[in-house]
């Protein structure tokens, strides 16, 4: 049931507002003074205040500026006799929800005030989701210990209050969106809309119209005027994921926008200016696009004042098994009571560990969601794999792809550092477990730890 404030220095006009309300269903507060108004507002939770504007002291003009500073949102209707509708307009201008004109009809004064309640809600609740959506982006919800990690969270946490232009690299299923989200969500602009875009998913000549919008018949379909994703990312965050497929004349349309902070519509002349921040990804490496003059190198310079990269998640073995654990809890969570399974076996999460994930996080997402909902048991087990999982090689070295000019002795210690993690995450980090998977001593394990620092990337104590 919401609750009002009624103020006014005539106690009459407070007890009959008062009882008006509780017919149709309120609480209410009542207060014949500015000051007594706020000292309710202190210790009541409060949904709307309907003040008279003429009161010794402080006035309802003088209440409604204190209200905005406890609570900006909160809806004030002003009551007002016909000669101080000036005063009426003032509080308009400061903030009040309308105001109304003494003597006024019950059922005028009962809609306004279902109104500003309703609207309230609305207020509130967006607020709500503003702030989940930016909880749900925090870093923490980027999944990873590991030092690769690490340095991308200190990247993100450093970029993202500035309006600097970030270029995410990453291969496909790697979570460059996330990331994209991420520096968005903690950044100044995170009240204001992040507008995504995949620059692979259109034909040139629908890229073009997509990103500029287009004016009212510049083109045959063209029946309304459209605004483009720049406009409508207008102080906030325009994300063009894989950047790479722009074409050449793309290019040098998105530089001159960088350049001048101006579109014009396809179809239109007018300049429209635009001020957005621009998060760029691909699963590319540009620098390679701009030396086969595939890319413009004037535009990769534009985009990469901040390059953030996202390790392939075979180069990240210790983070599956917070993956694992991740998405299990994500997935089990969202089966509700239908869901049986309460975690994997150490057979399966070996499996997990080994397997070389060229689809990175994504594979392994997809691979968990099947697994929760096929799983015969509840434990997810080495059955519950799909049999492409289980049947394929563990992740071993790639022999073909060392580059040349690495020797052996640098081969064979990245072959062991490896090994080693792999063996730490199947141990959960216990020393004496991981030497037996190992087939060495403990103290042969802890100087080979020592040896690659991993004792300090693994938080060993």
């Amino acid at each position: 049931m919401e609750t009002i404030l009624i103020v006014d220095d005539e106690k009459h006009y407070r007890v009959i507002l008062s009882e008006v309300l509780q017919e149709e269903g309120y609480d209410s507060f009542t207060a014949g003074s500015g000051m007594e108004a706020l000292d309710i507002l202190k210790s009541q939770i409060i949904d709307m205040v309907l003040t008279d504007v003429k009161m010794p002291g402080m006035t309802g003009i003088d209440l409604l500026e204190n209200i905005k500073e406890i609570n900006p949102d909160l809806p004030v209707i002003i009551m007002t006799a016909f000669g101080s509708v000036e005063k009426a307009v003032e509080a308009m201008h400061k903030g009040a929800y309308t105001f109304i004109l003494k003597p006024f009809e019950n059922e005028a004064l009962v809609a306004q005030i279902a109104k500003s309640i309703s609207m309230y809600r609305i207020v509130q609740e967006n607020a709500r989701l503003r702030d989940a959506v930016q909880s749900r982006f925090q870093f923490d919800n980027i999944i990873g210990k590991s030092k690769p990690m690490q340095k991308l969270y200190d990247i993100i946490r450093k970029v993202a209050p500035t309006n600097a232009a970030v270029l995410i690299e990453g291969e496909s299923g790697t979570g460059k969106e996330l990331v994209a989200q991420s520096i968005h969500y903690n950044s100044r602009r995170k009240d204001h809309p992040l507008v995504a875009v995949n620059c692979a998913a259109f034909a040139e000549s629908l890229l073009e119209s997509e990103l500029f919008g287009h004016e009212k018949g510049a083109f045959t379909g063209a029946t309304a005027l459209k605004k483009g994703r720049f406009e409508m990312a207008d102080k906030g965050t325009l994300f063009l994921d894989e950047i790479g497929e722009l074409s050449m004349p793309l290019q040098v349309k998105l530089l001159r926008v960088l350049q001048e902070k101006t579109i014009e519509r396809v179809g239109g002349t007018t300049p429209i200016p635009v001020d957005f921040r621009l998060i760029a990804a691909t699963n590319k490496t540009l620098e390679d696009e701009v030396a086969e003059n595939k890319f413009r190198e004037d535009l990769y310079y534009r985009l990469n004042v901040v390059k953030a990269v996202i390790p392939p998640l075979r180069d990240r073995q210790e983070d599956v098994p917070l993956l694992i654990n991740h998405f299990i809890e994500k997935f089990t969570r969202e089966a509700g009571a239908d869901n049986r399974v309460t975690g994997i076996s150490k057979e399966a999460a070996r499996i997990l560990c080994d397997h070389a994930w060229n689809g990175n996080v994504r594979e392994l997402e997809n691979v968990i969601e099947r697994s929760v909902i096929l799983a015969a048991g509840d434990i997810i087990t080495p059955a519950d794999l799909p049999p492409r999982i289980r049947q394929a090689p563990a992740n071993t070295v790639d022999l073909e792809g060392i580059p040349e000019g690495v020797g052996l002795v640098e081969t064979l210690a990245a072959v062991e550092k490896r090994m080693i993690i792999r063996a730490m995450t199947l141990s959960g980090n216990v020393q004496t477990r991981a030497a037996q998977i190992l087939g060495i001593g403990k103290s042969g394990l802890n100087q080979k730890l020592k040896k690659y620092n991993l004792d300090k990337e693994l938080n060993i104590d």
